[in-house]
């Protein structure tokens, strides 16, 4: 079911956007080239200790943001059908937001998710809006792509649901936490890796995050994902937040729909491990991309601030830009068709 084109983004936001220090110059932060028990990091890793004012923040975060979110309702699916998924031409990929940084990518030959998750609650923190798929509406799956071992990126019970012997692609490091699901191949990739799935080539990137899934296996991997064949490509970021590499990215290869994460920028810790709106839209501009696409936003309360604001606050943006139709923002659970431009 399209959404009319003018409803692709939301209006902008009357208030300006809070304030926000600047951030420091890639060159001053700490470039982490890291190699331990055969991992190899190229691109930046963002370190663990919080910044000052974190006890303060985590209090306006649980007050604001996840026990609010507790007490509310959870928002209802905004497509009550279930999708029909019929054929994909040989020029196009169809595309599906279940939520968060979960995607149903669709070639003609094959139906990928990339970090799924239909978690309605991860510890205490709560699923804001239900998954755009349900599980049982998914085409059948053969390749699942997993940008890095966090748990709302790597979450077990959901992979357990669809695990059916497909073939995995993780970063270095990561392989081992999908030991007893039923998989098939599972592929260890580093940065600038290539892994041809039939006549999808998938290429993993760097970003700028971290891959410990608990505060001791530092050593896992963490990117994002190229998929592309002879006609179109497509880019999910994982997470990152901005870095200087999103234009080596682009200048290594076309992108023609970049998925970028908008949300979770304002982390109780204090520590720069997201991208806000605005850098986001910079990312975008900097790999070259046709089209953007968000995500990571309104789906868990992982920041603190209101659900909305970084939607708002993306479109504000594009629209100063003059960008506003280059950018999309499907909701969870409608298809959406990419062709080169």
């Amino acid at each position: 079911m399209p959404r009319p084109p003018e409803n692709a983004i939301h209006s902008p936001m009357s208030e300006p956007p809070p304030h926000r220090p600047p951030r420091r110059k890639l060159s001053e932060r700490l470039r982490s080239f890291t190699r331990r028990n055969g991992v190899e990091t190229e691109g930046f890793r963002v370190g663990l200790k919080p910044e000052k004012g974190w006890a303060k923040r985590n209090y306006e975060f649980f007050s604001r943001s996840l026990i609010p979110t507790m007490l509310r309702k959870r928002q209802a699916a905004h497509f009550e059908d279930a999708p029909e998924f019929g054929d994909v031409h040989f020029n196009e990929f169809e595309i599906v937001w279940i939520g968060h940084a979960s995607f149903l990518v669709r070639s003609p030959g094959h139906n990928i998710l990339i970090d799924p998750n239909w978690a309605l609650w991860m510890g205490p923190v709560k699923r804001m809006r239900e998954p755009g798929l349900k599980v049982e509406q998914l085409p059948e799956i053969d390749l699942i792509l997993i940008s890095h071992a966090h748990f709302d990126h790597l979450h077990r019970p959901s992979l357990k649901r669809v695990a059916r012997g497909q073939t995995v692609l993780v970063p270095k490091g990561v392989s081992g936490v999908l030991k007893g699901l039923d998989f098939g191949e599972v592929h260890e990739l580093d940065v600038w890796d290539h892994h041809r799935h039939g006549d999808i080539e998938v290429v993993f990137t760097p970003s700028y995050h971290w891959g410990a899934r608990f505060i001791a296996d530092t050593h896992r991997g963490f990117g994002g994902f190229i998929l592309r064949n002879d006609h179109t490509s497509l880019y999910h970021c994982g997470d990152s937040a901005y870095f200087e590499g999103f234009t080596d990215i682009g200048q290594r290869y076309r992108i023609d729909t970049a998925i970028l994460p908008i949300g979770a920028y304002d982390c109780p810790s204090g520590r720069e491990v997201h991208m806000n709106p605005e850098e986001a839209l910079r990312a975008f501009e900097d790999l070259g991309a046709a089209r953007m696409i968000p995500m990571h936003h309104e789906t868990f309360p992982l920041g603190i601030g209101k659900p909305c604001e970084p939607l708002r606050r993306l479109t504000a943006a594009a629209e100063s830009k003059n960008l506003a139709e280059r950018v999309l923002s499907p909701r969870e659970g409608e298809k959406v068709t990419l062709r080169k431009p």
